[in-house]
């Protein structure tokens, strides 16, 4: 039984080093845009610089590679720990490598179901009764019901020889959902570490806002009492009063806002780190935490589609559209199958492996569709449709990332100039401060001009808080657009 065992699956594995070729589309990557810059006009290399560690200039550093832990550039150590340890509780992490171990697994199933024999190995044993009748011996003639038993043990295999491709089509469409879930557990990384560096610039943001309108506050509350009493002997008019108490009430009731967003900020924070959101173990940031990375690498246009996980998911989608094409065009043709089967078959359980009970099988059989063809060619036709689809979409999705990449290009150079704009706006309010206190000690001008100068100095504080952050959130955007550098690691 063991050479005839072996004889047949000798002969399914010739069949199986015989298959044909794969019908349909062999994938090919698209190619990368063929352009050398991200923007039309040409692209300063150093940013305008402003006073202060957030105010540097920026060289863009074109064709660098970008670290894998891009957001160490903005030298936080709070913000360290805390990345590393979101990613590693972060649920969205842990259920994307899940679903990344459930493709490779399909794919594993996908490559033994379809590329090697399936084969069975069985025993059993009947009781039966056999109608003489049936055989054509009539009871006249003295035929009677036998009852008698047959046991038997044997091994059988069947291969489908893969004429024309279809079960490695399968597998290519496998092995192309690894890939994008690949590219999927990527994105989430990428954008959880982005969220994490743009909420605690958020934070930081919101801290100094608060901060500053609440000496903005004190100022204008200062300035209403000092009005009121200038009311009470007829110094001044009750619509200027009556005015600054507006004014005193609007800054009021900007505050309960911003607090709620810096109390926001702190719960989206504790989730993206997968806590819950009354964590208290979370590090506070303020824009003084923080430093603007002064080089910031650039990749080369030609290298940012083999980076982007988006553009990777969108090329992987496109692999497993070509493969499902391969797939309905390979099922318009005829299947082949392969069977062969030895064993033993014996009306006594003793004698069941003797030489003279063994039996074997081979056979084969051709299927042609011929009723079910016009079903199968519109299946073709769809997956024909869902192949152009896929490859329009991977072309709109490279489009949109380069458009994200000159987009954070042009804003660095903008928010570079807003900045120092603001940082002059903020020194020119700290001298005309500086001066007016100087001023007053000396009787020159008002106590109510002291305080205008400091309601402007708050306000201009503000105001370059505000666009502080703004450059630190969009460089974490530049790196983002840029994939994050994790084929580095």
């Amino acid at each position: 039984m063991a050479s005839r065992v072996r004889g047949c699956l000798l002969c399914l594995a010739v069949a199986a080093g015989s298959a044909g070729c794969a019908v349909g589309p062999d994938f090919k990557v698209p190619p990368a845009p063929d352009t050398r810059t991200f923007v039309a006009d040409p692209q300063p290399a150093v940013t305008v610089a402003a006073p202060g560690i957030a105010g540097t200039a920026q060289v863009f550093a074109v064709g660098r590679e970008l670290s894998s832990e891009w957001w160490t550039l903005f030298q936080s150590a709070d913000l360290d720990r805390l990345i590393q340890s979101a990613v590693r509780d972060s649920p969205s992490v842990a259920a994307a490598q899940a679903t990344l171990r459930e493709a490779r697994a399909n794919l594993r199933a996908e490559w033994t179901g379809q590329l090697l024999p399936a084969g069975s190995v069985g025993a059993g044993a009947t009781r039966q009764r056999l109608s003489p009748g049936a055989l054509g011996i009539p009871a006249a003639v003295g035929g009677t019901a036998e009852l008698f038993s047959v046991y038997n043990a044997s091994v059988n295999v069947s291969y489908a020889p893969d004429l024309f491709g279809a079960a490695r089509r399968r597998v290519e469409g496998a092995r192309a959902a690894v890939d994008l879930q690949r590219d999927e557990l990527l994105a989430t990384y990428l954008a959880l570490t982005t969220n994490l560096v743009t909420t605690a610039v958020h934070e930081a943001s919101l801290r100094a806002q608060i901060a500053a309108t609440r000496e903005i506050l004190d100022a204008e509350t200062q300035q209403l009492d000092l009005t009121q009493r200038q009311l009470q002997i007829g110094a001044v008019a009750r619509a200027a009063w009556l005015a600054l108490q507006t004014q005193v009430m609007d800054t009021r009731a900007s505050l309960p806002p911003l607090e709620l967003q810096l109390e926001q900020s702190r719960h989206r924070l504790a989730v993206l780190a997968g806590r819950l959101p009354n964590a208290s173990d979370l590090p506070e940031f303020t824009l003084a935490d923080l430093q603007l990375p002064a080089t910031v690498p650039v990749s080369l246009p030609s290298a940012l589609v083999h980076q982007r996980p988006d553009i990777l998911a969108a090329e992987a989608t496109l692999h497993e559209a070509a493969a499902a094409l391969g797939v309905a065009t390979a099922d318009l043709y005829p299947q082949l199958t392969l069977t062969a089967g030895a064993g033993f078959e014996s009306l006594a359980a003793g004698g069941l492996f003797g030489s003279a009970n063994s039996v074997w099988n081979v056979g084969g059989a051709l299927l042609q569709p011929l009723l079910s063809a016009p079903q199968l060619a519109a299946r073709r036709r769809a997956a024909v449709a869902a192949y152009e689809a896929a490859a329009a979409l991977y072309r709109q999705t490279v489009l949109q990332a380069f458009q994200e990449v000159a987009d954070t290009l042009r804003a660095l150079e903008f928010d570079a100039a807003a900045l120092a704009a603001e940082a002059d706006a903020a020194a020119a309010a700290a001298a005309s401060l500086s001066l007016s206190t100087r001023q007053y000690a000396i009787g020159a001008v008002s106590h109510l001009a002291l305080l205008d100068a400091e309601r402007a100095d708050a306000q201009a504080r503000l105001r370059l808080a505000a666009a502080q952050a703004t450059r630190f959130a969009d460089t974490a955007a530049l790196f983002q657009a840029l994939g994050g550098g994790w084929w580095r690691e």
